[in-house]
């Protein structure tokens, strides 16, 4: 009986002793973050015996591997069962963002720490798919990831991040995105109309044949080089063709190279994921929305590009609108425009949507800008004909326009009298649902930053 009694006192001793030491690393680890840099990269957390048992990565090194010792990492559900084991942590520094992102998809596979579980095994998570075996690959962030002719990269912890590190690598190696089955011996795509992301140069616009099968697979293995880790060597292969197009008097193919070459570069200047994040969860399918509304509407093809309109008053007084995009179903948040409506005295939406796509399309009309294939009016009949009159009084032959109004989700057709309505489940009206509700949020936010200047100024 003593000798039990001197097991459970030792058994005790040295588990208080774990416990002070585990409380002394942590207190370390606290400490030792205190003096991270405050750029972008990533934060390993290890345990007592070194060994690493959560990655993440940051905008901001310090702050964001600094909250884990903050009290409130004691209360979050997600993390609260585990940061009591850090004892140490260290970090890799990053040049942007975007890098941080890449990198801390290939520790994770590479390490598989034990707190990182959901990436290593949860095959839901999205992953960036590049095709192999099309003339012209695309490039698409996906949970449901192939299992033949497509190179994976990922799984990735946070879809919305992945989406705005795609359109920012966009600007640079200007990939396509679109589901299209384009060939290249197939004349007839010369005369398709590419989207907008041709004329804002984040596509090569292959879906018009306007760079060769070639050029356009040059262009994917740049992608790849560098989502490989290996920016260094892509940056001295495109300056060894920078040179080579010089000497052989090649200008414009020089002048391209050096500017990409710029962006990459200067990665870090375009890498705010947040400003180009999409919303993690689309709740439905944005190919089958696309399709419904093609059956809808009666159009000849399905639509790659819709804009909302969302009109929003400040306390009564100012009045301000909103125009989202949205490429191939998803939110492309670069396209994104606010108004202060200037020309209308009081609240008066109608005049207010007149106002705005008088505005919108005149100009986009004289920059030689393509519409959008479906402009989506937040109203009933009377904003949907304030639109119609809009570009009646410019003379410009408007896109598709519909309205939604939002008590029955009744969508309004120019020239028919009775509204369309859909079942609550059809995959068109969740589509249509999601741009306007998308548009309405923006509105609101740009009424909330007049009304803080507002308030700052009084």
């Amino acid at each position: 009986m003593i000798g039990g009694d001197a097991g459970s006192a030792a058994l005790s001793t040295r588990a208080i002793s774990m416990e002070a030491e585990r409380s002394l690393g942590f207190k370390q680890a606290a400490a030792k973050v205190r003096e991270f840099p405050q750029t972008p990269g990533v934060y390993l957390m290890k345990d007592a015996g070194g060994v690493v048992i959560y990655i993440g990565k940051a905008k901001n090194l310090r702050s964001r591997a600094g909250s884990y010792f903050q009290k409130g990492a004691e209360e979050e559900q997600r993390t609260a069962v585990w940061i009591s084991e850090i004892c140490d942590v260290d970090y890799v520094e990053c040049e942007s963002e975007v890098d941080a992102l890449l990198v801390e998809s290939r520790l994770v596979k590479d390490i598989q720490p034990k707190h990182n579980k959901e990436l290593k095994d949860d095959k839901t998570f999205p992953y960036l798919q590049i095709t192999t075996r099309e003339d012209f690959p695309r490039v698409e962030v996906t949970r449901e990831p192939r299992d033949r002719s497509v190179k994976l990269y990922g799984p990735f912890a946070n879809a919305g991040s992945l989406r705005g590190a795609v359109q920012v690598l966009q600007k640079i190696f200007q990939f396509r995105t679109c589901g299209l089955d384009i060939e290249e011996n197939d004349e007839r795509w010369q005369w398709f109309r590419p989207c907008l992301l041709a004329s804002i140069n984040q596509c090569t616009a292959p879906c018009n044949l306007r760079i060769s099968k070639d050029d356009y697979r040059r262009d994917i293995r740049r992608l790849q080089l560098f989502l490989e880790g290996r920016k260094s060597s892509l940056l001295n292969q495109m300056r060894a063709e920078m040179r080579a197009a010089s000497e052989a008097l090649e200008f414009e193919k020089a002048g391209r190279l050096r500017d990409e070459i710029q962006m990459l570069e200067t990665l870090d200047d375009r890498g705010e994921l947040d400003t180009h994040a999409q919303p993690e969860v689309f709740y439905i399918d944005p190919k089958k929305g696309l399709n419904g509304l093609q059956r809808v509407l009666k159009l000849d093809d399905a639509p790659r590009t819709i804009e909302g309109i969302d009109i929003a008053h400040l306390d009564g007084g100012e009045t301000v609108a909103s125009v989202v995009q949205f490429i191939d179903g998803l939110p492309f948040k670069p396209g994104y425009r606010r108004y202060r409506i200037r020309d209308v005295a009081g609240i008066d939406d109608f005049r207010s949507i007149h106002e705005v796509v008088s505005r919108r399309y005149s100009r986009m009309y004289e920059d030689g800008e393509v519409f959008p294939d479906v402009v989506l009016i937040d109203g009933g009949k009377g904003q949907l004909s304030m639109a119609v009159q809009a570009f009646h009084d410019r003379r410009i032959e408007p896109p598709t326009l519909i309205s939604l109004a939002k008590r029955e989700e009744e969508i309004f057709v120019p020239g028919q009298s009775d509204s369309l309505r859909l079942s609550r489940h059809a995959f068109a009206l969740r589509l249509l649902q999601y741009v306007r509700d998308e548009a309405h949020r923006f509105a609101q936010h740009y009424h909330h930053i007049l009304r803080r200047k507002a308030t700052f100024d009084e």
